[in-house]
């Protein structure tokens, strides 16, 4: 069984009863008592990130985790679709369990991580930034790009972000997916 001198950023433990990741970690020596290591942990499935003081030498139990591509099939009442790039198994997942949903279009690609040892689906993520087309938006005013004027524009994935007036339906632009945010335009239809 592991210790806390095994310790890596990314590694995955099982810690009061669920799956926990570890962003950060120090080890700390302190001139009075025992060495500590002070750690930032990220629950897996709710993205909940706790501070956790491990003894030194504390043994620990982890957990193998699997991060598998997947490309988004299509949407009915069970849920999402989606289909193993390498064995092209299909699974779906509930649309509630998936971050980032609005920015998934049918054919797009993302990572599920998977518990090794349960073959369950625990997370899903999108990546950092996708390309979209504009499918609707109103058009700009000529003359009014001095100030950094915004208008709301629905994209093909059904996301509404707000971009600068002179994106036109049929452009493709480049969305941030953590924060929903116009980055840049791609390409113009």
């Amino acid at each position: 069984m592991p210790s806390t001198s095994d310790f890596r950023n990314g590694l995955t433990l099982i810690w009061n009863g669920d799956l926990w990741s570890i962003i950060e970690f120090m080890h700390v020596k302190p001139g009075k008592g025992g060495a500590f290591v002070r750690s930032k942990l990220k629950n897996v499935k709710s993205g909940k990130i706790v501070d956790n003081t491990f003894r030194a030498g504390e043994k620990v139990e982890t957990a193998r985790i699997e991060r598998r591509t997947y490309q988004y099939l299509y949407e009915d009442d069970l849920g999402l679709h989606f289909m193993n790039l390498e064995t092209y198994e299909q699974i779906s997942l509930p649309a509630e369990s998936i971050q980032g949903r609005e920015f998934i279009k049918e054919g797009g690609t993302l990572e599920i991580l998977f518990h090794a040892e349960t073959e369950k689906p625990l997370t899903t993520e999108i990546p950092n930034s996708v390309e979209l087309v504009v499918t609707q938006t109103d058009p700009g005013l000529k003359g009014d790009t001095a100030t950094g004027a915004t208008k709301p524009a629905t994209l093909e994935s059904g996301a509404v972000v707000n971009v600068p007036l002179f994106i036109n339906e049929g452009d493709t632009i480049k969305v941030s997916t953590d924060k929903g945010d116009y980055v840049t335009r791609v390409s113009t239809g």
